[in-house]
């Protein structure tokens, strides 16, 4: 018997379900609406490769072991000793290379539990003070694109803060070349094993065979015809920028303890995304409720002027663009992850991506979704006669 699967949508979480249906045996085809894969992990043509947010991976989970145990994550980039002397945090209107007491407090406290049913900042604000609680909801707001993470549920953002600012050897991982290159190889992965990629094709409806939709939410919702699909996500602005580099000013990260914001440079631990003699930054600022584009833009403009003194007059390339609902899940008090739309939607139709019940955090999640629908749309049909 044909073991047919098909998976609509090829951005991580799709080439992750494909890829992992088509070691099982079964004949997978993938259909991608767009002319390109990769969905949100998706770069900027060269020579100045930006994604769509800050794109890095964590070594600490599921998904890079899986992408590690199959050689896809290439080589990795690491920034030279003299800009990690460039990181650090903006906090009262100065980049400072210190956290205050009150937040370094909280990164100390790893083992303490937080409550899922309480708001962090309310929860944060009675254990180390209201000024710690904003500062540390501000850190976090680049996995959250949220500029008011406080609201969140304390475990949810707890957790966030103890992944990125662990007292321990960090798990971050910068790929040469960007994501962008990590789903080249997920492509090649994935045609080698005979999956069957259909580029420029909408799905509109779904068909007999089992079907992992791989989708943003909101395309799912529409597809499937559902609208319990929802849940909640962020809204922030970015600023791309390339400059001519100056070693001596530039910084390389910094977490905006005072606005959320964050910075980061692409091209110090891989110098592929920029030509030679240029740098290459990207700055995320949370919107708001009730804030226009502009003004967050200006409120960007601003926190580069600290990061990357001089920006305006060094410019050689800028784009600018808006993340709404591209977050990732967030959980609201009273919330978990495992509270979100299931992956199993019934009628061997299963669910992937960023907003659905799988741990992890953003890209994450969506990898972790993928290998689970997958492993269950392979038990819809059946044994596998040959994996490869």
């Amino acid at each position: 018997m044909t073991r047919e699967i098909t998976v609509v949508g090829g951005g991580l979480a799709g080439l992750v379900a494909a890829i992992t249906c088509a070691e099982a045996g079964a004949a997978v085809t993938l259909h991608e609406a767009h002319a390109r894969l990769g969905g949100r992990a998706r770069a900027t043509e060269g020579p100045y490769v930006a994604h769509d947010g800050a794109h890095v991976f964590y070594a600490d989970g599921p998904h890079w072991t899986w992408l590690t145990e199959r050689g896809l994550t290439g080589r990795l980039g690491r920034p030279p000793a003299r800009a990690l002397l460039h990181a650090g945090f903006r906090s009262g209107g100065r980049i400072r290379r210190s956290l205050p007491a009150g937040f370094l407090r909280m990164v100390l406290h790893r083992r303490r539990p937080a409550p899922v049913d309480r708001d962090f900042h309310s929860w944060a604000s009675e254990r180390y003070g209201e000024r710690a609680a904003l500062a540390a909801a501000n850190a976090i707001s680049v996995a959250t694109y949220d500029a008011n993470t406080g609201r969140l549920s304390a475990a949810f953002v707890w957790g966030l803060l103890h992944r990125v600012f662990a007292p321990a050897p960090p798990a971050v991982r910068w790929v040469v070349g960007g994501w962008q290159a990590v789903v080249d190889r997920l492509a090649e992965r994935a045609r080698a094993l005979g999956v069957r990629v259909e580029l420029g094709s909408r799905v509109t409806e779904i068909g007999a065979a089992p079907t992992i939709v791989a989708t943003e939410l909101a395309s799912a919702r529409i597809l499937l015809r559902d609208e319990s699909l929802h849940w909640e996500s962020g809204h922030c602005e970015m600023l791309d920028l390339a400059v001519r580099e100056d070693r001596r000013s530039d910084h390389f990260l910094v977490f905006d303890l005072d606005e959320g914001g964050f910075h980061e440079s692409y091209s110090m631990q891989d110098p592929t995304v920029a030509p030679a003699g240029e740098s290459l930054f990207q700055l995320d600022m949370p919107v708001r409720s009730g804030e226009s584009k502009a003004e967050a833009q200006r409120r960007l403009g601003r926190l580069a002027d600290l990061a990357v003194p001089g920006w305006r007059e060094r410019t050689v390339w800028k784009r600018t663009a808006t993340a709404r609902g591209r977050s990732g899940a967030l959980d609201l008090p009273g919330r978990t992850w495992r509270d979100r739309p299931a992956i199993d939607r019934g009628g061997d139709v299963f669910l992937a991506g960023d907003m659905v019940a799988a741990p992890g955090m953003r890209g994450e999640i969506a990898m972790n979704s993928a290998v689970t629908a997958a492993r269950a749309a392979l038990a819809a049909v059946g044994p596998a006669r040959e994996a490869r």
